[in-house]
């Protein structure tokens, strides 16, 4: 569907291709068909020309919109290897991430590499935090330079070189693990082309009319069959206002962003679709409510996307223990190990982990059971803390809350209404350390986490469990529940 996609791009098409909203909700026209060609074009000729070979890993940290998709666009049509640097991780983890990709190039915005410079107070309040990036690989700027910022990437005239056929790895998605040890969900070619045409499956887009969603997932497969791409306004009454104007055929949002559009009175319209986190049935029934011809609940996960969906009148029908989360998707199989952990496998399924071998079934790290297609879940096996949309590995961040006067700390999430979690940093002082003292100590490593940051600090004995006596991480949540 990429190549569908880029050999279907044309320099002389004035179609609207990603669409913006002013804070009136009015339409703007952010790039036509046209722009995204000549973008993509010009940007596979500019990394051609720095002697980039397929195969071989560049890093981007630019925000979304038509120059990240054609950024994207160049590399796979390329045959690159895309790794995915996140200003919100924290620095810390960032440059534990960019040692173990090891791009030849990193393509950063202005914004992104601003975080790491003159702006880093104001980015620290933003919960984004960078590492000098031009340090740490040759770096280039793509769009708009400020004062500061690495060498301009322009995109190059002349034809498109030669698109890479054949097979490879396409993206790498950093996830879990710990600063010493990073993990990352290594995707193919074939396996990102498998889930882009689930998707377009799923959401069936017609071409023409506008399709809201921020994703790769959905700019590729609306833009592939001719329908216009919104990105989702930030501001939930600016986000109100574009949908009521844009009457969009199909809209994705995360459960975050539908209860802050529900709470703006957005009129929905055509099929909604919401995944990233738990979607209730509740909130599907909400947005039915609100005007959505069919609201759907998409299970998904960083090594499968989409994995299973369920309409909103199936799950508010289920009356089973567990959370309905639907029905596999075309191509996916699913068991469950002798631990109750749901498995899955299927052509959009990531080839591997970074750095280890080829894997068969994709560990969901979810207790679940499956009755022919229908997958249930019963909750999390894994330690992952689940906040907004956003997944929260503790692993990554708790070394750096061992600073002196900390004998033990963990992060743990605490329930906090329609699965979504807080997120608790539980820390034990030394013998003799004095409140005020761990707190001064902890300001520096917490201002590192970026949106990890913990909503609270916790001070207390860690409870611990076994005969290794590790940290109970079951009990740390109730303890911290209960304070």
């Amino acid at each position: 569907m990429l190549d569908e996609l880029i050999a279907g791009l044309r320099d002389d098409d004035d179609r609207p291709a990603v669409l913006g909203a002013r804070r009136t909700g009015q339409t703007v026209v952010r790039a036509t068909r046209g722009d995204l060609s000549r973008l993509t074009g010009g940007y596979a000729a500019a990394l051609h020309a720095r002697g980039l070979v397929p195969g071989e890993t560049v890093g981007i940290a630019v925000r979304p919109g038509p120059r990240s998709l054609a950024v994207l666009l160049a590399a796979y049509h390329l045959g690159l290897r895309v790794a995915v640097l996140d200003p919100t991780a924290g620095p810390d983890v960032l440059l534990a991430r960019l040692g173990v990709a090891k791009p030849r190039l990193v393509l950063a915005d202005a914004a992104a590499q601003a975080v790491a410079g003159w702006a880093a107070p104001l980015a620290r309040r933003a919960q984004l935090a960078l590492p000098d990036l031009a340090a740490l690989a040759p770096t280039v700027t793509i769009g708009r330079r400020l004062p500061g910022t690495a060498p301009g990437l322009a995109p190059a005239p002349g034809p498109r070189p030669p698109g890479h056929d054949g097979d490879g790895d396409a993206v790498i998605v950093f996830t879990s693990g710990t600063t010493s040890r990073p993990r990352a969900v290594v995707h193919t070619r074939a396996s990102v082309a498998a889930g882009m045409r689930t998707v377009a499956e799923l959401v069936r887009p017609v071409p023409d009319r506008a399709v809201l969603g921020g994703t790769f997932f959905v700019l590729v497969p609306s833009l592939t069959r001719g329908a216009p791409v919104a990105l989702p306004a930030r501001r939930p009454r600016t986000l109100a206002r574009q949908t009521a104007r844009l009457a969009p055929q199909a809209t994705y949002l995360t459960p975050p962003q539908l209860r802050s559009a529900l709470a703006a009175s957005t009129p929905f319209t055509g099929r909604v679709y919401s995944g990233s986190a738990p979607v209730s049935a509740g909130l599907l029934a909400a947005v039915r409510a609100a005007g959505a011809d069919e609201a759907w609940g998409v299970y998904a996960l960083t090594e499968v996307f989409p994995a299973a969906v369920v309409e909103g009148t199936a799950k508010a029908a289920f009356d089973g223990e567990g959370d309905l989360v639907g029905e596999l998707l075309p191509g996916l199989r699913a068991r469950v190990d002798e631990t109750g952990q749901l498995l899955l496998a299927g052509p959009n399924a990531a080839d591997r982990y970074l750095g280890e071998e080829p894997m068969e079934w994709v560990a969901t790290g979810d207790i679940g059971r499956v009755d022919g297609s229908t997958v249930v879940l019963g909750g999390r096996c894994k330690d992952m803390i689940l906040r907004g949309a956003e997944n929260i590995y503790p692993g990554l961040y708790e070394p750096a809350l061992h600073v002196s006067g900390v004998e033990l700390a963990v992060i743990v999430g605490v329930p906090a209404g329609d699965g979504d979690e807080r997120v608790v940093a539980v820390v034990q002082p030394a013998s003799g350390v004095s409140p005020e003292a761990v707190h001064a100590a902890l300001r520096e490593p917490l201002d590192r986490m970026g949106s990890a940051r913990p909503d609270a600090v916790l001070l207390a004995d860690v409870p611990l469990a076994g005969r290794s006596r590790k940290p109970d991480r079951a009990a740390a949540s109730r303890l911290a529940a209960s304070a």
